[in-house]
């Protein structure tokens, strides 16, 4: 079975950067895609970042010229690197791997950036 375990988050000040991790195994890792879901308290689900296979990658344009997602197939591991940091980046972020017709999901590693 395919599992997801994210890393990396914690308190940062605003203007600060930290570097997400999802270690992922069950699965052959590098004909997948993969991607980065964020989730603020009491708010919907929103998309962040993906990365396919080939490496081509899209953001949101909330995230886009402040975060990178890359990926390093040998270590079965997809990263989100996240700077110039906001208090509206405030949130538990979940790593996804896409499957044939369904996605897999990640625990979560939560985010907090104080102002």
């Amino acid at each position: 079975q395919v599992q997801l375990v994210e890393s990396g988050g914690g308190l940062v000040q605003a203007g600060g950067s930290l570097r997400l991790s999802c270690a992922a195994s069950g699965s052959i890792f590098s004909i997948r895609a993969m991607g980065w879901y964020r989730s603020a308290p009491g708010k919907q689900r929103e998309f962040v970042a993906r990365i396919t296979s080939g490496a081509i990658t899209n953001y949101a344009d909330s995230v886009k010229g402040r975060f990178t997602i890359s990926r390093d197939n040998a270590k079965n591991t997809v990263y989100l690197q996240m700077n110039s940091l906001k208090p509206e980046d405030t949130a538990v972020y979940y790593c996804t791997q896409e499957a044939p017709g369904m996605d897999y999901w990640g625990k979560g590693t939560l985010v907090t950036v104080s102002s």
